[in-house]
């Protein structure tokens, strides 16, 4: 099955526009004003298009490599990378997906009291019923799932850019001038909590993380594009959409309540403030469009979450299990095991502090080694001319480094303790890395594997008895 670059370009913007959005007021309100919200939305902006056209160039220089941050991974730095690479990826997909269901049950939690904020019993087991429903959806066939994206896409936009016009309309120049400096002090370097502006920023790091996870969605899915040229354009076009949306999301909503009340908004924030602005009607309004709009991106990923692994699958880095399709063209090992996954994740969010902020912040936390294996390949393919008949090597050097170096600055930003988390999942996984050697007869571990696998134990280790002692709190 092949598909053009509007139903590409729906995949990326189906991705990228799920859950992230409808929590942007209260999550950037926490953390800073609106200084600080829009040299962190420059921040990210600038890093993520150097990523996103990283994912464009990368389509054009390497046709011959399929299924993006796995792919590019592999192929620059090694099988057991590009298998670290392929599981994080997927893993912060089902994980992120559990976010979506946590979301849908808070948002409805507000009319049935016993979902609460999306992570009761019960919460955990209407999730679950919709978990497996998407299963059997998907199981019936891609093309059917990306004709119902491309839908799902342009539905779940409407309530969103009617919020942005609501917002305007209601907008209050003294409440957003109260809100340039957060909820803190009104002016200098200090303002949320006595934190300066660069810690305000970094605080809201992960946040842009999570909203953009799924820039790369045309490059997972570029085998079944029709030319490679479509998905560059795709990936690019569907960033910079995403981008105004989700930058005027966060600053209108200054305008509406003062910092303190944004902060303080239940999830999805978006309801709150539209509430605010125009009435109970703006909060169901908005919680329809939340529902729509987390049910289209949960399908995106949820198909994005398969393909790589099925790819690594195909490729004999993990057990050929997961490389079975069936007649409809469905990865169907990897469909499944990805709900699994997902449903062991959402039992576990059960456990934690907060079930929403976890699976954001650990969804971002996986995300951004396959992102850093992704940016560090384009850099190494631009300095090192390895791309056939490549042009422009200057402009590709500098895309790959404004890229590499705004991971490495998320990376730093999301703090040890999500890294170290993320470790715990990774380091156990490579039991299927080594499953799939032995399937092969290959000899297990390479010397230079073997130092890779033993220094990620040795975080999963730290990790692990971090949450033991209490000093890494989910």
């Amino acid at each position: 099955m092949k598909v053009g670059v509007v139903t590409l370009a729906a995949i990326v913007v189906g991705s990228m526009v799920g859950a992230g959005v409808f929590s942007l007021p209260s999550r950037f309100a926490e953390q800073t004003g609106v200084v600080g919200a829009l040299v962190a939305w420059g921040i990210a902006g600038l890093g993520m298009l150097a990523l996103a056209i990283a994912f464009q160039r990368l389509a054009v220089r390497r046709p011959d490599l399929d299924a993006g941050v796995y792919a590019y991974a592999k192929e620059g730095f090694g099988e057991l990378l590009g298998f670290f690479s392929a599981f994080g990826y997927w893993a912060s997909a089902c994980v992120g997906n559990v976010t979506y269901w946590v979301l849908i049950m808070s948002t409805v939690g507000a009319v049935v009291p016993a979902l609460g904020d999306g992570d009761t019993v019960l919460a955990i087991l209407v999730s679950s019923v919709g978990l497996w429903g998407f299963f059997l959806l998907v199981r019936r066939g891609v093309r059917e799932a990306t004709a119902l994206n491309r839908i799902v896409t342009i539905a779940k936009l409407v309530p969103i850019l009617v919020f942005v016009l609501l917002a305007l309309f209601v907008f209050d120049p003294e409440v957003f001038a109260g809100n340039l400096f957060g909820s803190g002090a009104a002016g200098g370097a200090a303002s949320v909590d006595g934190a300066t502006l660069f810690e305000q920023v970094q605080g809201t790091m992960l946040v842009t993380v999570f909203v953009f996870l799924g820039v790369e969605g045309a490059s997972v899915y570029s085998r079944h594009a029709r030319r490679r040229a479509d998905v560059g354009r795709a990936t690019v076009f569907g960033f910079l959409a995403v981008f105004a949306v989700f930058a005027s999301v966060t600053i209108v909503s200054y305008g509406v309540l003062p910092a303190a009340e944004l902060a303080s908004l239940r999830q999805p924030s978006m309801a709150g403030v539209l509430e605010a602005a125009v009435g109970t009607w703006g909060a169901v309004l908005v919680s329809i469009g939340l529902i729509v709009s987390v049910l289209g991106a949960y399908l995106a990923w949820t198909l994005m979450a398969a393909e790589v692994v099925f790819m690594a699958a195909r490729d004999g880095d993990m057990p050929r299990a997961l490389a079975r399709q069936n007649d409809r063209d469905v990865p169907v090992g990897a469909l499944l095991a990805s709900t699994v996954f997902a449903q062991a994740i959402l039992v576990v969010a059960y456990f934690s502090t907060d079930a929403f902020d976890f699976a954001l912040d650990m969804t971002s936390a996986l995300a951004l080694i396959p992102y850093l294996f992704a940016a560090g390949f384009m850099l190494k393919i631009a300095v090192g001319r390895r791309a056939p008949g490549a042009r422009g090597r200057a402009g590709d050097v500098v895309i790959g480094v404004i890229a590499t170096v705004y991971v490495v600055f998320l990376l730093l930003g999301a703090g040890l303790t999500y890294v170290l988390v993320s470790f715990i999942v990774q380091a156990p996984a490579t039991i299927l890395f080594l499953l799939a050697r032995r399937e092969q007869g290959r000899r297990m571990l390479r010397p230079g594997e073997a130092v890779i696998l033993a220094l990620a134990v040795a975080a999963a280790v730290v990790g692990v008895v971090g949450l033991a002692t209490g000093w890494i709190v989910l």
